[in-house]
C-alpha cells in the first residue's frame, strides 16, 4: 500500500508564552500543501528472526540513524498495543526538504499511523490516531486531519477553519539551510496578546502583510539574512503575501499570477510552484 505524505505551511505563527512543562504555547494555522513524499508498506514475505521492520529510503538523504526516523517510531508505537502487527518492509522516497519548517518528517510519521491503521484494520478513529501522533511530535497530529486548522497549545489543540486559497498560486523556496528550532526559540520574543491567527486568516489575503506574522522571522532573519532576502524578492515579484513557515528555512509567497523565477535564485535552492492543487518542482 502506498500513501503520499504531504507538506504544510504555517499561516502566521505566534509564540505566546512559556509553559510549565517546558514547551511553548503557540497559535498558528496549519495549511496543507501538495508537495509530497512517497511511503510504501508491505508485509515482509520472509521475516527474519527478531526483525519487525526493514526500512529503506531514496530521494533526499535522510540524516541520522534510521532508528530515529518517525516512520519507524510510529510502527514501534503501534506494535506495543497491537502485537499482531506483522513484520513489514517500509520504503520512503523523500521529496520534502528536511529541517525546513514544512513538516515533512511529521507527515511521514503521521501517515505511517494512518497507513498501518487502514492496511491492518486496527480500527483507530481520528482522535485515537491523533493521540498516537502526538507522542511522535507536536506537528504530527495535524497530518491526521490534514485540512486547514487553527492550532494552539503545543500545536495539538486543533479546530478546523474555513481557509480556501484555491484561487491563489504559491511559490515555495527552500535555500537548503537547516534551522535549529532550539536556537530559534532562544531568540524568540513572546507575544501573549497577539491577535489569533484564525481571526486574521478570515480577512482578505491582501490584508495579511504586516498583520499575519510568524514570530520566528524576527528571531531567525538576523541569523540568516538570506531568508529575509528571499521574502523581499517574492514581494518584489508581486507576492500579495509572503512569510517563513515554521521556524524556517522555507519561505512561501501567494500570488495572483505565477512569476518567472528563471535565474533569480541560486541553483542549490529548491523551488516549487503550486497552482490549482498541483505542485511543480522548478529546481
Amino acid at each position: 500500500m502506498v500513501v503520499f505524505p504531504n507538506a504544510k505551511i504555517n499561516l502566521g505563527l505566534r509564540v505566546k508564552s512559556k509553559r510549565p512543562d517546558g514547551y511553548h504555547e503557540l497559535d498558528t494555522v496549519f495549511f496543507p500543501l501538495p508537495i509530497c513524499d512517497i511511503l510504501e508498506i508491505i508485509v515482509q514475505p520472509k521475516p527474519e528472526d527478531n526483525e519487525n521492520i526493514t526500512f529503506t529510503s531514496s530521494g533526499l538523504d535522510i540524516p541520522g540513524d534510521a532508528s530515529s526516523n518517525l516512520c519507524i517510531k510510529a510502527y514501534e508505537l503501534l506494535k506495543k498495543d497491537f502485537t499482531t502487527l506483522p513484520p513489514i518492509q517500509m520504503h520512503l522516497h523523500k521529496n520534502i526538504p528536511m529541517g525546513a519548517g514544512m513538516g515533512g518528517g511529521s507527515a511521514d510519521g503521521a501517515f505511517t499511523i494512518r497507513l498501518l491503521n487502514e492496511k491492518f484494520n486496527l480500527g483507530l478513529d481520528a482522535d485515537q490516531m491523533i493521540s498516537y501522533a502526538l507522542q511522535l511530535g507536536s506537528d504530527c497530529p495535524f497530518f491526521i486531519l490534514n485540512t486547514p486548522v487553527s492550532a494552539t497549545g503545543r500545536g495539538e489543540i486543533m479546530e478546523p477553519v474555513g481557509c480556501d486559497l484555491s484561487d491563489w498560486k504559491f511559490i515555495v523556496i527552500n535555500p537548503g539551510l537547516h534551522i535549529s528550532t532550539a536556537a530559534a526559540f532562544r531568540q524568540i520574543k513572546l507575544n501573549p496578546d497577539a491577535t489569533p491567527c484564525k481571526t486574521l486568516i478570515n480577512q482578505p489575503v491582501e490584508t495579511w502583510r504586516g498583520n499575519l506574522v510568524n514570530d520566528f522571522e524576527e528571531a531567525v532573519f538576523p541569523m540568516h539574512p538570506e531568508l529575509a532576502n528571499i521574502r523581499n524578492q517574492l514581494y518584489a515579484l508581486d507576492a500579495v503575501y509572503a512569510s517563513m513557515t515554521g521556524s524556517g528555512s522555507t519561505i512561501y509567497g501567494l500570488f495572483r499570477e505565477l512569476p518567472d523565477l528563471k535565474g533569480l535564485f541560486p541553483a542549490h535552492y529548491t523551488c516549487f510552484s503550486i497552482e490549482q492543487g498541483v505542485a511543480h518542482r522548478l529546481s
